[in-house]
């Protein structure tokens, strides 16, 4: 975009819904997601990053980027210049100042649609419901940047910790935690209804809702649970569009609500770490590496770092990962682009995983289109972990955990549904494109509003070795590649 080009919205609002699979959002559940589809674009199949997880996503729609950008290449990984006696959990606002001090205050080493704004002269306000590193994600650099960002977890949790003493004072305490998250999306919905965008007015204002996802992982996707806190979710985000109803200028409003990734069904829950240990494989979780040959991360998907500098050592667990009947999927290093580096195995560049953080080894374990005990599709494997059978996971490249909600409302909007390549990094370039700012850099996404340049091409990609042989499916548009699903 040049700089001629007059912007078409003199403000922006971005709803992200965590964990919102498309074919939940009916006229029951979410009647205020369907009001602004009926006056926007709904891309229907839009996409989502892998690993399909909170904070890799958070981020990708930050820097309107995959995880090959910006360098989060899971929820949990091993970073080992930085904190080399553990894994990195990303959600914890105490290792993530301590790595984002060995970065200088760079660990997202890219601009993102905040530093973008800032340097417009433009304004970003965050309320966010979910934890202290996806707080950070969305905005990494907010108090550098002179913007505001609410944590519903607390002034611990956030760069600007005046913004929660602020709230408070306006609309008092804090409210407590349950399961669904009801109280905090209702407090969260007037953060931005009665605070934020009457009071603050920024240029571009974005609400993070902790739910579904929350309570589709410990109740079940189609539980009464989760059912109650998305159309609370849905609530809040009408207390939002109300207001944006009620302004003059309500025609100049842009309005985005998204999710950030599905969600399957868990079927299984399999020990693969426990298996690897009994053939032999020195493997290390978490806080307890001490001198394993090994360190893995778990759940949908997770990777697998040699810690000894062994390339043979790693050659073989890749071997006995693709001999696996629980595993789906193995991802390396280098290789050609489709192939990785290790025989049998796609490489982490075609997943858009090619940073230099990335690990050795990635794994999902299988996932199928089966229906669980609601009646949706989608169910899969994962690792012992604190979501319980029937919970809902993701993180791997099922469609349902890729499929995203994307609903473009704006005076530029076409409106009707799209079946166009779209997903998460499109909304930073998006947001930026409707108040004519300049999205270009490392920025791999493109502005919605706007016709695509190319006719989107589907390609298959497969490997395998000896009785393993997998499967992904991608499309290609415009410079940008969204993983449609794999087998």
């Amino acid at each position: 975009m040049t700089r001629d080009e007059r912007p078409t919205a003199d403000q922006a609002i971005v709803a992200v819904f965590d964990g919102l699979r498309p074919d939940m959002v009916t006229p029951d559940l979410t009647p205020n997601l369907l009001r602004l589809a009926a006056r926007g674009t709904w891309f229907r199949e839009a996409r989502s990053v892998f690993p399909s997880v909170t904070r890799v996503a958070t981020t990708s729609i930050a820097t309107g980027a995959p995880p090959t950008v910006h360098g989060i290449v899971g929820n949990a990984f091993h970073h080992p210049a930085a904190l080399p006696e553990r894994v990195f959990d990303t959600g914890s606002g105490e290792l993530i100042r301590r790595v984002d001090a060995h970065h200088d205050g760079r660990l997202v080493d890219v601009d993102t649609f905040g530093d973008r704004l800032a340097r417009a002269g433009r304004r970003l306000a965050v309320v966010h419901t979910g934890s202290a590193g996806s707080s950070y994600f969305i905005n990494p650099r907010a108090r550098r940047n002179g913007h505001w960002t609410f944590s519903i977890s607390g002034a611990e949790s956030t760069q600007t910790p005046e913004a929660v003493a602020e709230v408070v004072q306006r609309l008092g305490p804090l409210p407590g935690r349950g399961l669904p998250r009801l109280d905090e999306l209702r407090y969260a919905g007037r953060v931005m209804a009665e605070h934020v965008l009457p009071v603050l007015r920024p240029d571009v204002a974005l609400v993070w809702f902790n739910e579904p996802d929350t309570t589709y992982h410990y109740k079940g996707l189609g539980s009464p649970e989760a059912k109650a806190g998305l159309r609370e979710a849905d609530a809040a985000f009408g207390a939002i569009l109300d207001w944006v109803d009620a302004q003059p200028d309500a025609g100049r409003i842009a309005v985005i609500a998204a999710s950030d990734h599905g969600q399957i069904t868990t079927s299984a829950i399999h020990p693969l770490f426990e298996e690897a240990r009994r053939v032999g494989f020195d493997i290390g979780l978490k806080d307890q590496l001490g001198d394993a040959a090994f360190v893995a991360t778990g759940g949908r998907s997770g990777e697998i770092r040699g810690l000894r500098g062994d390339r043979a050592a790693i050659d073989r667990i890749a071997a006995w990962l693709m001999d696996q009947p629980t595993v789906g999927h193995v991802f390396s290093r280098g290789g050609n682009g489709i192939e990785g580096g290790i025989a049998g195995t796609l490489s982490l560049s075609l997943l858009g995983n090619g940073h230099d953080r990335q690990p050795e080894l990635m794994f999902i374990l299988r996932s199928d289109l089966s229906v669980d005990a609601y009646g949706l599709p989608g169910q899969g494997i994962m690792t012992p972990g604190d979501v319980p059978l029937g919970g809902g996971m993701h993180g791997g490249i099922n469609r349902h955990e890729l499929n995203t909600v994307l609903i473009v409302g704006s005076e530029a909007g076409e409106g009707g549904q799209s079946a166009a390549p779209a997903g998460i990094i499109d909304i930073a370039p998006t947001v930026l494109g409707l108040l004519g700012v300049d999205p270009a850099g490392t920025m791999q996404g493109r502005d919605l509003t706007r016709p695509a340049r190319e006719a989107p091409r589907i390609l298959r990609h497969e490997a395998g070795a000896g009785g393993f042989r997998q499967t992904v499916d991608v499309v290609e548009q415009d410079g940008r590649r969204f993983i449609l699903g794999g087998e």
